[in-house]
């Protein structure tokens, strides 16, 4: 379980998510910024590393706890 290894402490500030895509890339996904004067909103996405995940993608989207 991706949970147990994510070290929270390397994160950005406003790192909410980490997940890994299919192209075997981790990211962390910040919280979402809205836009001014638009009516959609965007996030950042930085690159992360592994911590020895080796599951499938699809299941390693990782919530920050608070």
């Amino acid at each position: 379980m991706a949970n147990d290894l994510v070290d929270w402490k390397q994160a950005p500030t406003l790192a909410r998510w980490w997940a890994i895509d299919a192209n075997g890339t981790a990211y962390w996904h910040c919280e979402p910024n809205i836009a001014p004067f638009t009516d959609f909103w965007m996030t950042d996405q930085i690159e992360a590393p592994h911590f020895g995940y080796a599951g499938d993608w699809k299941e390693s989207l990782t919530e920050r706890s608070t």
